[in-house]
């Protein structure tokens, strides 16, 4: 007769993880969605010159550098500022040589300059921006209100 016994033993039933997976992705999907890539911390203050004809640009291969007065500083010196560092115009050629792999006009340098900054420091940035084989150079600019 003990065959036929009743097992009287009850306990808690085990938790079911079946939904498990389901919330994991459901949260992995929500991160991806949520989150936002890193960029540069702008240093410098500029006001983007206005232009009337604009052309909108790729966003692969491209190094911004900006021109303009330190948020940091009282000085009226125009500095630049490339990645999230301040740098002198001599940093500008070893940074693109680096950054292309020595490939000629691999990169396209966008220019943030500010509309106060004199024509002097720009031309020595592109100088230093040939130096380097880096031939494709734009402005960055706002549009002009007609």
């Amino acid at each position: 007769m003990n065959k036929f016994r009743k097992n009287t033993r009850k306990g808690n039933p085990e938790v079911s993880t079946a939904s498990l997976p389901d919330i994991i992705f459901i949260l992995l999907f929500f991160f991806m969605v949520v989150t936002v890539l890193r960029q540069n911390d702008v240093k410098v203050n500029f006001k983007l010159p206005e232009a009337s004809q604009l052309d909108k640009l790729d966003k692969e291969d491209k190094i911004t550098i900006y021109i303009g007065k330190s948020k940091f500083s009282n000085s009226d010196k125009p500095v630049i500022q490339i990645n999230d560092a301040f740098a002198e115009v001599s940093d500008i050629y070893p940074f693109l040589k680096m950054t292309s792999g020595g490939l000629p006009n691999k990169l396209n340098t966008v220019l943030k300059v500010d509309s106060e900054v004199t024509m002097g420091i720009i031309s020595d940035v592109k100088t230093e921006i040939r130096k380097a084989d880096q031939l494709r150079i734009s402005y960055a600019t706002m549009t002009k209100n007609l």
